[in-house]
């Protein structure tokens, strides 16, 4: 049953990767899945870490968190994938905001420093949107796929606003 929900997962990222790059491109498709890959596992990783100390309420349903988690990472997995096919190189932007995006998890969760949390996902929000617009000058698709997570980022911030006032 897992096996096939891999198997449907993967298929899946390949028509999504296929259908953004307009089909007009040759997809590396062993590279894409590892660019994909990168930050969805080091996601999920960081994510199984600090789970045991996310017992926090929200307005949110907990189980909307990976769900949206999981589409960020790999809509920034194929972004990545995009510059890299292009420029032949990933901008610092873009691993400095992912260091970011994973520590803001043991911020929060682990640590409770809600104040600092805040002021850390405000960074992160502005290293997002620099990406984005350094993203957009390789590969307008690349930009665009990070509109979401900068939105999402405005969500969580709100979130953590919550837990200091």
């Amino acid at each position: 049953m897992i096996i096939i929900k891999e198997v449907e997962f993967v298929n899946f990222l390949l028509l999504l990767s296929y259908i953004l790059l307009g089909g007009i491109m040759k997809i590396n498709y062993k590279r894409l899945i590892t660019f994909i890959l990168i930050p969805v596992l080091l996601g999920a990783f960081v994510g199984l870490l600090t789970s045991v100390n996310a017992n926090i309420d929200s307005i949110i349903p907990k189980w909307i968190f990976p769900v949206v988690w999981s589409i960020l990472y790999v809509l920034m997995g194929i972004s990545s994938y995009l510059v890299y096919e292009k420029s032949g190189e990933l901008p610092r932007i873009y691993v400095t905001q992912l260091v970011f995006n994973l520590l803001w998890s043991f911020v929060f969760f682990t640590f409770k420093w809600y104040v600092f949390a805040f002021i850390w996902i405000i960074i992160l929000f502005i290293l997002v949107i620099r990406m984005i617009k350094e993203f957009r000058i390789i590969d307008k698709t690349a930009g665009n796929l990070q509109i979401p997570y900068a939105i999402w980022l405005v969500v969580a911030a709100i979130l953590n606003l919550m837990y200091i006032i």
